[in-house]
Parts: C-alpha cells; structure tokens; sequence
C-alpha cells in the first residue's frame, strides 16, 4: 500500500527551501490569537490592585475565584466583553505573569489627598512643558518671556560629623572616631531647563527656611521671567 501525501506548491517551494530534514516537520505556526486583550488585562490587574472593599464586597482582600466573578459580571460594562467568560485558572495566570498576589498586600502609612490625581496631572503637565521647551530653545531664538522650572525638595537629618584625629600628627588615624554636631537640612531645586543647582544649608526646613531659598532664588532669574515650583505637600510650603 503506498501513502500518498498532497501538498500545495507553496507549501512544497518552502519546505524544499529548508531542506529535506526540515520538510518532515510541521512549520511553526502563529497560533490562536489571545482572546483577552491587553487592556483587558490592565483593567484586571489594575483591580486586583484595589481592596474588595472598595467594590463592594465585605472581604478586605481578593481571592481569585471572586475576581473571576467580578470581572464576568462587571467586565463587559466596563468595555471588556472578552471578561464575559473568564475563569479562574486564567486570572491566577494573569495575575502569575505580572507577579502579582492580591491574597499578600503590602503596604505603607499613607496621607490620601481627594485632589492627588488632579495634582498629579499638573505635574506631569509641567514636566512636558519641559520637553517642549526644549525643543523648541534648539529650534528657535530666546522667548521674550522666558519660564524657569524648578523641581523643589528637602534633605533633612543630614548629620554633620568631625574627626577627633589630629591631621597634623604622624600617628595612625583613628577614624571610628568622630564629634558629632547636630544634624543639618539641604534646601535645594534644580532648574529643570538648564540644570543648574539652587541650594541652602539650613537647620531645620519650616516655612521661614523656605521663604529663605525663595529669597535666594529670585535674584538669579530675570525680573521677566515666570518661575514655575515642582513641590511635594510639605506642611512649610503652604
């Protein structure tokens, strides 16, 4: 009995441009197409992120099987109907792959703000502002009103420490040794277009400290020109 095997010419052309070894094997092939779509999974992954609470349940945290559920009832509304039918061996694997383990929180005090994400859209609006500003600086001449950007911080409790040692004696250092003269604060911002360094040492950061590097600040730019500040919520910059 002979078996005889049909294969169209361009199957036959590529599989004798590879070799006669090659031929017995099947081609890769680029498989089935993913059902769940990238932005499918950032929204699930994106809710495992949250505490159940928040959505409702009485549990403090997910299990998967509850976020299989959720996301099959809620998925669709959320413009992800590929979540219609999901189960929960796919969300432990997807949840696998971003190393993520809703059941293990881990956390830190924090302050929420009702106005963070709008303040943080100012933020990153500035921080584009920079981009194109310098763009633009390389492509045209200087603006007439020019803008500075600062990005602000503090470095408190830096402890200023010195030697005991006498550095003009021949005998062996003793570097364990120091004296110990309290602790001091950088006030410094760096000019986000030129990079250049503003900075103050200080005793401590309040209010009065900062109004200080303002003072400081503002003769170092023209009369004309609008400087903007990147600050954090410190209780001193109010």
């Amino acid at each position: 009995m002979a078996l005889v095997i049909r294969r169209s010419s361009a199957a036959s052309s590529g599989r004798r441009a590879d070799g006669a070894l090659a031929a017995l094997d099947e081609r890769p092939r680029p498989g089935k197409r993913p059902v769940i779509t990238p932005a499918a999974k950032a929204w699930l992954v994106s809710l495992a992120c949250d505490k159940a609470r928040e959505h409702g349940y009485p549990h403090e945290l997910w299990t998967t099987r509850l976020l299989a559920r959720h996301a099959r009832e809620h998925g669709p509304e959320a413009r992800h109907q590929c979540l219609a039918r999901l189960v929960q061996g796919t969300v432990c694997k997807l949840l696998g792959q971003e190393d993520i383990k809703p059941h293990k929180v881990r956390y830190y005090l924090e302050n929420r703000d009702a106005e963070f994400e709008q303040m943080m859209a100012e933020v990153l609006y500035v921080y584009r502002e920079v981009q194109v500003l310098k763009k633009a600086a390389g492509r045209s001449k200087k603006s007439d009103t020019p803008v500075a950007i600062v990005s602000y911080d503090e470095k408190p409790g830096i402890q200023a420490i010195a030697t005991t040692a006498c550095r003009a004696c021949t005998r062996p250092s003793r570097d364990h040794e120091y004296k110990r003269h309290g602790t001091l604060s950088l006030l410094a911002g760096i000019d986000l277009l030129t990079g250049k360094v503003h900075a103050l040492v200080k005793d401590r950061h309040r209010s009065r400290e900062f109004i200080e590097f303002l003072t400081l600040l503002d003769p170092a730019y023209p009369a004309r020109t609008a400087i903007k500040f990147i600050l954090d919520t410190h209780y001193g910059h109010i």
